[in-house]
């Protein structure tokens, strides 16, 4: 059984025009110690779906397990006493500004009662961990936006959770202090074997440093897989507008780019060609030279890293005879290297 299964959810709210389905009929199962990403533009119901993770939101329907525990049927001092094992960070920190860092951290722990020795022990352990050393007594004022979201992470990891949810956590950061948080996720995932739940609208994100993800939209999840696989081959529309947002900076091409591509150079065929986890460090280019006896010219091209694996795309220019090109497309294929012809004369 996985550590967090929900069958069949369902979560309508009444709006002005009738019902509003904001999650419907999601189906979905995490592991322990898995960095589990759910990506969707705005009012794709992915935060609706975390609320009812937390228990902040109860389902219509459906059954949200977690820990082999049906939290729909939580009540009261149970329910509180559940919510204490659910960490939980805010895309805007969310930080009392009268209170200093180590003040900030303790807070959940002072709401539990928890002796101040052992709540002092807790904070200076969870201070070391996200890299604040040194800024203890600093208030939230007097702290760059990475730093007042570390004091969100290490607040949420306070009551030592099963759960770390992580609402739009890096939206309000930029892209240099972004990859410092996700490194920082990532290392407490890996110590700590802890549970993530990370919901954005940032494919980056999703690349950077999650197992797998859900696609979502309008309230329900189109399309889930490992990251990895989802990057290669996106099944849905709204993942390839995903997939492709997240690539385009680093030249992922575009129908206009390779249009032009097509006019410089009209002779051969044009293949698009995608690499997935070892086959991005093989020499494949150079062997298929060699065991075709193709003229291949590099157009165009990126790799990119995963937690787990590379992968990226890259068009090129194949030349030769009939056979010769044949030849190279089915050596790509053998190679399990994704291929697509753009162009052929």
């Amino acid at each position: 059984m996985s550590f967090i299964e929900l069958h069949h959810v369902k979560k309508e709210f009444q709006g002005k025009e009738g019902l509003v389905s904001a999650v419907n009929n999601v189906s979905l199962t995490i592991e322990k110690g898995e960095i589990f990403g759910i990506v969707g533009y705005s009012g794709a119901g992915k935060s609706t779906l975390i609320r009812l993770l937390n228990g902040l939101e109860q389902p219509t329907s459906g059954e949200v397990i977690i820990g082999q525990q049906d939290v729909v049927e939580l009540k009261g001092a149970k329910l509180r006493d559940y919510r204490k094992r659910v960490g939980m960070v805010f895309q805007h920190f969310n930080l009392l500004w009268s209170r200093t860092v180590r003040e900030n951290i303790v807070l959940p722990l002072e709401l539990e009662g928890m002796a101040r020795e052992e709540r002092e022990a807790r904070a200076t352990e969870l201070i070391q961990l996200v890299g604040l050393k040194g800024r203890e007594e600093a208030y939230p004022a007097q702290l760059s936006g990475g730093q007042k979201q570390r004091v969100g992470i290490a607040r949420a990891l306070a009551n030592k959770p099963d759960i770390l949810l992580c609402d739009e956590a890096t939206s309000a950061l930029d892209p240099q202090t972004t990859d410092e948080v996700l490194e920082l996720l990532l290392t407490i995932n890996r110590q700590l074997n802890l549970t993530i739940v990370l919901i954005t609208h940032e494919m980056h994100v999703i690349r950077k440093i999650c197992h797998r993800v859900a696609v979502m939209e309008a309230g329900k999840v189109v399309e889930t897989g490992e990251v990895l696989q989802v990057f290669h081959s996106p099944q849905q529309a709204v993942t390839k507008r995903f997939v492709q947002q997240e690539l385009l900076p680093e030249n992922e091409p575009t129908d206009q780019s390779i249009d032009y591509l097509i006019q410089k150079y009209p002779q051969g065929v044009i293949l698009q060609l995608k690499f997935t986890g070892a086959q991005s460090k093989e020499p494949v280019i150079s062997k298929v030279i060699k065991q075709t006896n193709v003229d291949l010219n590099v157009l165009q091209g990126t790799i990119q890293q995963n937690q787990k694996a590379s992968f990226g795309t890259m068009l090129v220019q194949v030349t030769g005879t009939k056979e010769e090109v044949a030849a190279a497309f089915a050596y790509f294929k053998e190679q399990e290297v994704g291929v697509e012809v753009k162009h052929h004369e």
